[in-house]
C-alpha cells in the first residue's frame, strides 16, 4: 500500500534543521532541464484542468514550475524519500489541494492513482537517480567525497544498507553487482578485496571502500577528475534501491496510465537507465501483431509515438549553470490512440 501524505507531509519524519536554517527549500535543487521538459509536456496539459505525474518528486522544482505555469492543473508527486516528501510539500504548501503527495516508488503508479480514485492522467515525469539532497546530505552515504556510513537507502525507513551487501554477499554476488550495474571493468578484483577486508574489519563507511577500491582499480591515465570508486558507488546505490528493477516495471505502468494525447518524458543519468527507456519506447511504438500475421490484430496498433530524435541532453548554457546536468539523457513520447 502507498502512503497518500497531507500537505504538510505529516508522514514524515523530522528533516535536518541545516537545510532550513542555511538555505531556502528551493535553493536545495537546482531541477534539471527544465525548460524542455515543460515544452515537452505542455500541449498534452494546456487549457485543461489536466493532472500530471511527477513520479520522482526529489524537492518539487519540476512540480513547482509546472504549477505556476498552470493554474488548473494538479500534480501528484510521488517520491520514497520521506524526508524530500516532507521539504517539498513545506514548499508547494501554498497550491493547496493542486498538489498531492504520496510516499511510493515509481514503479507503484497504478496503486497510487487507485488510491487517490483517478483512472488517467494527461502528463507523466520521471527524473531518474539521485537527488542533489540526497547526495550533498553528509550522512547517506552516496557519494564518494565525504566519509559517511554507507546507506545509500533512498527511504532510510526499510531495506537493505550498502553496508549490509558488502557485509552479506560472496565474492560472485559482488562481481555480478559491481560489472552490471556500475559496468566497471576491475568489478573482480573490487569484490575480491572486499570479502578479504571485511575478515578483518567490517566496511561500514564511505573512507574504508574508498581506500579499498582506491588500491585495486587504478586511476586512469590522463583523467583528472573522478574517483576509482565511482562505478562502485553507482552500482552499489542502484542494488540497494532496485532502481533498475524498478523502472523496467514503471514504464509499462506509466504508458498505460496516460489518456490518449498524454505525454511521458523521462530523464536518465547513465547508460544502464537509458537503455532501458530507449527499449520501452521502440517496443511501444510498433504494433504488436506478429510479423507472420497478413493484417493487425485488434488491439495490437502502437502505443506511443515518440518525441525526442535519439536522446537530448542539457545545453551549454544549462551546463553552465548547473553542472550535475551533464550526465542527463532525456527522452519522451506520446500516448496513442489504441485500435
Amino acid at each position: 500500500k502507498t502512503k497518500l501524505v497531507d500537505g504538510q507531509g505529516s508522514r514524515c519524519r523530522n528533516w535536518s534543521p541545516i537545510f532550513i536554517m542555511t538555505q531556502e527549500i528551493s535553493e536545495l535543487h537546482r531541477p534539471v532541464m527544465l525548460q524542455r521538459c515543460m515544452e515537452l509536456l505542455k500541449p498534452a496539459i494546456l487549457d485543461t484542468k489536466a493532472t500530471v505525474i511527477d513520479c520522482t518528486l526529489g524537492l518539487g522544482g519540476h512540480t513547482e514550475a509546472l504549477l505556476e505555469e498552470h493554474p488548473e492543473l494538479t500534480v501528484i508527486g510521488i517520491d520514497r524519500d520521506p524526508i524530500a516528501l516532507k521539504l517539498a510539500s513545506k514548499r508547494l504548501e501554498r497550491f493547496g489541494d493542486r498538489f498531492i503527495p504520496a510516499e511510493a516508488t515509481y514503479d507503484q503508479i497504478e496503486q497510487v492513482l487507485a488510491d487517490i480514485g483517478i483512472n488517467a492522467v494527461q502528463g507523466i515525469l520521471m527524473d531518474l537517480g539521485v537527488s542533489s539532497m540526497q547526495l550533498d546530505e553528509s550522512d547517506r552515504g552516496f557519494a564518494y567525497a565525504k566519509d559517511a556510513p554507507l546507506d545509500m537507502r533512498m527511504n532510510q525507513d526499510t531495506g537493505e544498507t550498502a553496508a549490509d551487501l558488502l557485509a552479506e554477499l560472496n565474492e560472485k554476488e559482488l562481481t555480478a553487482i559491481f560489472k552490471n550495474f556500475g559496468e566497471e571493468r576491475h568489478a573482480g578484483l573490487a569484490a575480491r578485496k572486499i570479502v578479504e577486508a571485511r575478515k578483518t574489519n567490517a566496511i561500514s563507511t564511505s573512507g574504508q571502500l574508498n581506500k579499498l577500491i582506491s588500491s585495486v582499480i587504478p586511476v586512469a591515465p590522463g583523467k583528472t577528475s573522478g574517483h576509482p570508486a565511482k562505478r562502485i558507488y553507482q552500482a552499489l546505490r542502484i542494488a540497494v534501491n532496485d532502481e533498475l528493477g524498478g523502472l523496467e516495471r514503471a514504464i509499462p505502468q506509466a504508458i498505460d496510465a496516460l489518456v490518449t494525447g498524454g505525454r511521458l518524458v523521462v530523464m536518465s543519468y547513465h547508460s544502464l537507465e537509458d537503455g532501458i527507456v530507449k527499449r520501452a519506447f521502440q517496443e511501444a511504438a510498433v504494433s504488436s501483431t506478429p510479423m507472420e500475421m497478413p493484417m493487425q490484430l485488434p488491439g495490437t496498433s502502437p502505443k506511443l509515438s515518440v518525441l525526442t530524435r535519439g536522446v537530448e541532453r542539457a545545453t551549454e548554457l544549462e551546463l553552465s549553470q548547473n553542472p550535475r546536468a551533464a550526465s542527463a539523457r532525456l527522452r519522451a513520447a506520446e500516448k496513442l490512440e489504441i485500435f
